[in-house]
């Protein structure tokens, strides 16, 4: 039995430890994450040229995760954890057993992020009844050309039907699921953002406006949207940078792991291609490879120079004035 207080008794615990870490720039952490994102794939049905695993620039192994191993994660991070991502990269609905993992997360506030084509009247009937806390859809534009310009293979109707069935299953079986419709904004659908306010009042529905992250640099003219509150970047010395100051801290290293398919930790969200990895659940458990050494070196080097890591330097950890 989990104990009700031993959440919040670590949420301040790793809080007070992160705090003290960027007061005295010592480095200490204490406790366990407040949450985590956990991969189940990183198998994609699309090929969205700013993403990783769509614009198969992802040098690491592609594959499903075992449920055993999600078992042994979920028991160790239970106890602690707020709430879980299961995403990362990758359409997690791709999953042969993607319902059997939203079983065995029930107890955690639990958040799936898909892109949508995946919403069967079948599977939205499954999605409110199975317990998840909130389902994210991404619609990046409300019509085919908008949408498909950055979806790529990516079918509007398809997706539009989808959440149509999921806003009726909600409502059939009385469900707690909470739906957010996710708009990236950028150059080729932000004209539609009157619209698609208009859209999720009309079904129900949260909406995130979110800014794009951009892997290619030489593509950023193409997608950087007019209003500088959608676009993370601008023009330094005749070159774009993120607008981010880039202080020498990061709570994610404090509160929010991620865990690929695989079994690997990784550091935080951007590090899609995992090039840090902290340990492997595989052989280690996760309070092992959180309190040990390659953790405590990379968090270190994050306090001393944070600039010099090259994954930081696409982060939005600090970065203010900015949707993301």
């Amino acid at each position: 039995m989990i104990r009700p207080f031993l959440k919040p008794l670590n949420a301040l615990v790793a809080g007070y430890s992160f705090s003290v870490s960027c007061i005295t720039g010592r480095v200490s952490v204490s406790g366990m994450p407040v949450s985590a994102s956990i991969e189940l794939t990183n198998y994609c049905n699309l090929k969205c040229p700013e993403c990783l695993s769509g614009s198969d620039r992802m040098l690491r192994e592609r594959g499903f995760m075992d449920l055993t191993l999600f078992e042994k994660v979920i028991k160790e991070l239970k106890p602690y954890v707020f709430n879980l991502n299961l995403y990362f990269q990758g359409e997690p609905m791709l999953h042969p057993k993607f319902f059997s993992f939203l079983k065995k997360a029930k107890g955690v506030y639990t958040t799936v992020s898909t892109n949508g084509h995946f919403l069967s009247e079948d599977n939205a009937n499954k999605l409110a009844k199975s317990g998840l806390d909130r389902l994210i859809i991404s619609l990046d534009g409300l019509d085919q050309q908008s949408y498909s310009s950055y979806r790529v293979n990516g079918n509007i109707d398809l997706v539009l039907q989808g959440i149509r069935n999921v806003a009726e299953a909600k409502k059939r079986h009385s469900s707690r699921l909470k739906l957010t419709i996710q708009f990236l904004v950028n150059r080729n659908n932000e004209h539609q953002i009157d619209q698609v306010k208009h859209y999720a009042r009309e079904i129900k529905a949260s909406l995130k406006l979110k800014s794009m992250q951009i892997i290619d640099s030489g593509s950023i003219e193409q997608w950087l949207p007019s209003a500088p509150q959608f676009s993370r970047y601008e023009i330094k010395d005749e070159h774009y940078v993120i607008k981010n100051p880039m202080p020498d801290r990061c709570a994610r290293l404090w509160f929010n792991p991620v865990i690929t398919w695989d079994g690997k930790v990784l550091p935080c969200c951007f590090d899609k291609d995992a090039q840090h990895v902290m340990g492997d659940l595989n052989e280690d458990s996760f309070r092992d490879i959180w309190d040990g050494p390659r953790y405590r070196l990379f968090r270190k080097a994050v306090f001393s120079d944070r600039k010099l890591i090259e994954i930081c330097r696409n982060c939005t950890s600090g970065l203010s004035g900015v949707r993301y």
